[in-house]
């Protein structure tokens, strides 16, 4: 089933479980802007309630059910008065929902949405520092195995990468919603090098293969930009 299929066919599902009271049904992420990988990305849903009890819960069980069978996370599920609620508790998720989404049905609830920077750029360096401290913790049992080590940077690259474009929007620059195309202006704001972003993207969409790689030198440079951007984000006020 094809990507388009496969989302009428969620929409109607929804649309039969949910009647008046389903408001609006988004996708967001990298299917919305394009930048879609089947192997490492997922189909991003949000489902607008007019009430979210368990009764909606229950009637949704079937539907998320069908969906997760598809290899997707199951969609979230928010009324309508928790939608303007949770900006300043996810405004790094909601920012990306606001610039780049697509309306399945119903009304566009989030193009207006409010999200104050003072909490933007507290998510921003929560994620980078809980992030980095993730990939070290991975890194010491597969620096010695090179397949492994690679699909550590692979898995973690599109994290990374989404995490950059919002620094560079958060210091008031502008980012382009392609990864690769924000990528390079890294260098031009904050001298971080984008080759090894870039490089580990190469390697995840099948343009490079592993043969071709020094894994422990990628991985020293990709830590370094990583940590850059850390601290990039923690000079910020």
């Amino acid at each position: 089933m094809t990507t388009e299929k496969k989302l009428d066919h969620l929409t109607s599902q929804l649309t039969k479980a949910y009647g008046s009271s389903l408001l609006s049904v988004v996708l967001y992420g990298s299917a919305a802007a394009g930048d879609h990988h089947a192997r490492y990305s997922d189909l991003n849903i949000l489902c607008v309630l007019s009430r979210l009890t368990l009764a909606e819960l229950d009637l949704a069980e079937p539907v998320f059910r069908w969906w997760r069978d598809q290899g997707n996370p199951a969609p979230l599920l928010l009324a309508r008065d928790e939608l303007t609620a949770s900006t300043d508790c996810f405004p790094i998720e909601f920012h990306d929902i606001r610039r780049c989404h697509k309306i399945l049905h119903g009304e566009d609830l989030v193009a207006t949405l409010e999200i104050h920077d003072h909490y933007y750029r507290a998510q921003l360096e929560y994620q980078l520092r809980a992030k980095l401290l993730r990939l070290r913790q991975k890194a010491p049992g597969v620096l010695h195995d090179k397949d492994l080590l690679l699909a550590l940077m692979a898995d973690s690259v599109s994290t990374f990468a989404n995490l950059a474009r919002h620094v560079l929007l958060i210091s008031g620059h502008d980012a382009p919603i392609s990864k690769r195309d924000s990528l390079p202006l890294l260098h031009q704001h904050f001298s971080i090098d984008p080759a090894p972003f870039l490089t580990i993207l190469d390697l995840r969409e099948g343009k490079l293969t592993a043969k071709s790689l020094d894994s422990r030198t990628l991985f020293a440079q990709y830590l370094n930009g990583v940590e850059t951007l850390a601290d990039a984000v923690d000079r910020l006020h």
